[in-house]
């Protein structure tokens, strides 16, 4: 007889369970479900993933989803969410939320964005109001909308295309933003009044190995629930991620979850489990299965191509998930050909199962000391050829 589950804890918690060198399995608690770690983050912006339900999420292994601080705040407001028992009452999704705090918007809005010392106005896109997030009023949103882990409102400063030459002025702008960042979560410890929604630090630094470990020393000592890596995965090789997650680990307490926000590829996700990493979230597979491409243990499937027009196969043999148990790549590929939304919603669950499936076979090779064969594997498959 399998023991009975855990009791959800009032507020956060996080044990590690097994280990593979650096690589980590474990167990995050929240008032609203256990996640086992590592695991994929599903990126639900505005409240939902485009086009799947809480029940599809559910199914196909999803544990904790992720929500965006300023998209909600602009709309619907985070007082309609709070009217409606939080995001958990408002979209049916039961389970863990994390929300972003909204500063990667200082750079995908930089145009409507005005950075200062207080915070970031936006001038909104949809009405041309302008809106203020500062580190205070960015924790009450997340306290309203009831989340699960909240982040802090951070500066991240991404490489400007065509300014490699400039490497002083950029070095420049990220030591300004990531010292603007530490202020700001300083004032975030203040701003908390909600127990049960936990706060999560981020790290910044660039690529500077001195300032990344600046950074993780003095946002440790602010004492976070959890930290994050920011910053990364913004176009620097693979090599040098590893070396900046690795730097900024020495000082992130070991009890503590740890977070690379953002980043998409299937081995890097695996790189950043050897690293001891223990979440992710990335609109990768949702938003490349909308646009037909299928990521599979062979590599990527351009579904669209005339080659699938009478494929009786599964987009991958073996894969649970609705799309490959029910239908053909034919089928899948007329779907996306003629826009039906069935299409696109088949397309991101397949992608999504693939990650999700992705961590899960990760946390065994962690309980197994196997993951090195495993990122091996990856490495020769993953990315590799596209069909």
């Amino acid at each position: 007889m399998s023991s009975p589950p855990p009791a959800l804890p009032s507020r956060l918690e996080f044990h590690v369970e097994a280990r593979d060198g650096e690589a980590r399995a474990g167990r995050l608690g929240t008032p609203h479900g256990w996640v086992q770690t590592p695991t994929f983050m599903c990126v639900a912006t505005y409240g939902a993933v485009r086009g799947v339900g809480p029940r599809d999420l559910e199914e196909i292994g999803a544990q904790i989803l992720l929500a965006n601080t300023y998209h909600l705040h602009e709309r619907p407001g985070e007082a309609i969410v709070e009217s409606q028992g939080g995001l958990h009452g408002f979209t049916g999704w039961q389970g863990p939320w994390l929300t972003d705090s909204g500063g990667y918007q200082v750079s995908s809005l930089a145009d409507r964005a005005k950075l200062g010392e207080e915070g970031i106005t936006f001038s909104s896109p949809l009405d041309g109001k302008r809106r203020l997030l500062t580190p205070e009023n960015v924790i009450g949103i997340q306290e309203a909308l009831q989340s699960d882990i909240a982040m802090v409102l951070d500066e991240c400063q991404v490489p400007v295309p065509g300014a490699e030459g400039d490497a002083g002025a950029a070095q420049a702008r990220i030591r300004v933003a990531t010292e603007r960042s530490l202020r700001w979560a300083e004032r975030a410890t203040r701003a908390r009044s909600r127990a049960e929604t936990a706060v999560f630090g981020i790290v910044q630094g660039g690529v500077d190995e001195r300032l990344r470990a600046w950074s993780a020393r003095e946002t440790v000592a602010l004492g976070f629930d959890g930290y994050a890596h920011g910053g990364l995965g913004l176009g620097e090789e693979r090599e040098r991620r590893a070396a900046m997650v690795a730097v900024a680990n020495e000082s992130l307490p070991t009890d503590a979850p740890r977070y690379l926000m953002g980043l998409g590829r299937p081995v890097d996700l695996l790189d950043g489990v050897a690293a001891g990493v223990d979440l992710f979230d990335c609109v990768l597979p949702s938003r490349n299965g909308r646009h037909g491409v299928l990521f599979t243990d062979q590599g990527r499937v351009h579904i669209k191509n005339a080659r699938f027009k009478d494929d009786p196969r599964p987009v991958q043999p073996g894969c649970d998930c609705p799309a490959c148990t029910l239908h053909s790549r034919a089928y899948l590929r007329h779907l996306l050909h003629i826009d039906e939304a069935l299409g696109a919603r088949l397309a991101t669950l397949h992608n999504l199962r693939f990650y999700l499936r992705l961590l899960e076979r990760a946390r065994k090779a962690v309980q197994s000391g196997t993951l090195a064969a495993l990122r091996d594997e990856a490495e020769a498959t993953l990315g590799q050829r596209d069909d």
